[in-house]
């Protein structure tokens, strides 16, 4: 860890723009990835608790675009729109995430996938292109506990994967 002249941690340069989520899930990091990269798994758990799901389009390469609509537990749908910018097996996904192509709110995110044991540990690092902006989220989206819902609800799903896997 990089220090200044005082001996106290030195801190990102985009640390007062991120939102940082991570979780320990119990399966092998290869499947937790593979919850990421496919359609038949990612709109059966992503998004926070309530929420659902619906696909218009989805390409899991560099480049490539995941455009959806989130239905909230009210009865709101939210446009969203996601392009991949970098794909490193079972290891990082890089992504830029706004309401649409042109979104100039986007932010990015990156996910690792580290091995914790027999268990992931995934982690969402998300920087938004102002503070103003990551508080907005923070603030009236309520995004960190989105983002951990949005991991517990991974979670959920690849335990349940592995638990029919060891059924059969």
């Amino acid at each position: 860890m990089s220090t200044t002249g005082q001996g106290t941690p030195a801190q990102s340069a985009t640390a007062d723009r991120e939102i940082v989520v991570s979780r320990v899930i119990d399966a092998p990091r290869e499947l937790v990835f593979e919850a990421f990269t496919e359609i038949r798994h990612l709109s059966q758990w992503w998004g926070p608790e309530g929420f659902t799901t619906t696909t218009r389009a989805f390409e899991f390469r560099a480049g490539g675009e995941w455009d959806f609509l989130m239905h909230g537990p009210d009865g709101t749908d939210y446009t969203e729109w996601i392009t991949w910018t970098e794909i490193v097996p079972p290891e990082r996904i890089a992504l830029l995430h706004g309401e649409s192509r042109d979104d100039p709110n986007a932010f990015d995110s990156v996910l690792t996938f580290e091995p914790d044991g027999t268990a992931t540990r995934i982690e969402m690092r998300t920087v938004f292109p102002t503070r103003e902006l990551r508080d907005e989220a923070v603030e009236k989206y309520h995004a960190i506990e989105g983002g951990q819902q949005t991991l517990g609800n991974l979670a959920a799903y690849v335990a349940e994967i592995v638990r029919k896997g060891a059924e059969d």
